[in-house]
């Protein structure tokens, strides 16, 4: 049993989490007959392994029916029992399923967490985060963020009595001066989406720390291969893990990884009870993309530095931003916090709308689309695309103008890449 400091919330569901701190020990217990990563029970083993070994292994022991190397697909919705109550760990698959529980184990690891959980899209696990506070209960967030986030916040939760605060989170202090008594959770991307600012994970998590909240980073943009927030002082790591872990544009989920018992709990539960769980072809198909999450992120990475250089100085490209290059205000704190800079840049061009849409309708190899991660490159206009849903003067104040592009950059052969984005400015 390990003896742990927790913040814990009441138990009574009618409060959202107490954030006092209590001595708790636990013990972690696995109902008889249930199927188990054995490298997960063999602490020492697990430690030892790098990321690209956890991602192929941890959770994935061979089927012990059959020998399969591949985790099967249990395609079930049910499970029989031997007696009334007495299972083989388990009982109904919106509550666990062994797919989903390889996914989950993998998961965990490769945050440095002690928990996974996995979701039916990234916005089923934002609403069950959501689930830890109550009425009157306050959220700061970044200002600049995935815009599914801020329509759930605002168009959903707002109207439950959670009140929302944005700040520029580039600056942490900027989210301490906006944190308040009623404030419960701190929730942060970084780098942010599509503005790709930084943030100081380290200062925000002793704000976080100082005030007894729970702090929430969105990591789909990072991975777990280029930044671990945990290590960095978070409380919640949550994914859209139709992103770079799936890495195929081919199954929408989401996750979440904690290591607090306390906040697992609570998480489990809301994962069961609201139901928004993914079924068991999907966690398969997640988990065959973790297993190549490494070395693809390094492909990304490369062609992302090669066309970040092509576009600086580039005669129709009015700013670029890109947290690789040294140009970017926050490129130091990046690096220390950082593996890597990831495969998403934008950049503004010099024209207007119009040409914005010439530019994007021209290309052939980057598809037009929402979403990135996958192995294809995508562009895409965010004030008209990803981020509609923010009024017209938010997007404008933050700078997400009618000019601007996002690119999320692929593992395709970078020549070819170029040459596509070439075509796209001859059009401008």
């Amino acid at each position: 049993m390990a003896e742990i400091t927790v913040f814990s919330p009441v138990a009574d569901g009618g409060t959202s989490p107490a954030f006092s701190q209590e001595k708790k020990k636990e013990e972690i217990r696995v109902p008889p007959g249930q199927r188990v990563c054995q490298l997960c029970n063999q602490p020492n083993e697990k430690s030892k392994m790098k990321f690209e070994t956890k991602a192929i292994h941890i959770g994935q022991d061979p089927d012990p029916v059959t020998g399969a190397i591949i985790v099967p697909i249990y395609q079930t919705s049910t499970y029989v029992q031997k007696s009334p109550g007495e299972h083989k760990g388990y009982e109904y698959s919106r509550t666990d399923n062994p797919t989903r529980r390889a996914l989950q184990e993998c998961l965990a690891s490769l945050e440095e967490g002690r928990f996974g959980l996995a979701f039916a899209s990234g916005m089923a696990a934002i609403a069950t985060v959501l689930t830890l506070l109550k009425s009157g209960d306050q959220v700061v967030a970044s200002d600049d963020l995935y815009g599914g986030s801020y329509r759930i916040f605002e168009r959903v939760y707002r109207d439950y009595g959670l009140d929302f605060v944005y700040v520029d989170a580039s600056d942490h202090r900027n989210v301490e001066r906006a944190v308040t008594k009623r404030t419960k959770l701190i929730w942060m991307e970084t780098p942010t989406n599509p503005l790709l600012k930084i943030v100081d994970l380290k200062k925000v998590a002793r704000i976080s720390r100082k005030h007894k909240t729970i702090l929430v980073v969105d990591n789909t943009f990072s991975t777990p291969y280029f930044q671990k927030p945990l290590q960095l002082g978070a409380d919640i790591v949550v994914h859209s893990t139709t992103k770079y872990l799936g890495g195929h544009s081919d199954v929408v989920g989401g996750g979440l990884v904690v290591s607090n018992k306390t906040y697992y709990d609570r998480l489990k539960f809301s994962q069961n009870a609201v139901g928004a769980v993914p079924g068991p072809l999907d966690c398969f198909l997640v988990l065959r993309g973790l297993k190549t999450l490494a070395i693809r992120m390094e492909q990304h990475e490369k062609n992302t530095h090669r066309i970040a250089k092509f576009l600086s100085g580039h005669p129709k490209v009015k700013k670029l931003i890109y947290p690789g290059l040294s140009s970017h205000p926050q490129h130091k704190l990046a690096k220390s916090q950082m593996g890597g800079f990831g495969a998403v840049l934008s950049f503004l061009l010099k024209s207007d709308l119009a040409g914005a849409k010439r530019f994007l309708r021209k290309l052939k190899l980057f598809g037009l689309a929402e979403s990135l991660g996958g192995v294809e490159s995508l562009a895409e206009h965010p004030a008209i695309m990803t981020h509609s849903s923010l009024p017209e003067s938010i997007r404008r104040e933050l700078g997400i103008t009618d000019n601007f592009i996002r690119l999320s950059v692929g593992i395709e052969n970078i020549e070819d890449l170029i040459e596509d984005l070439k075509a796209g400015f001859a059009a401008v």
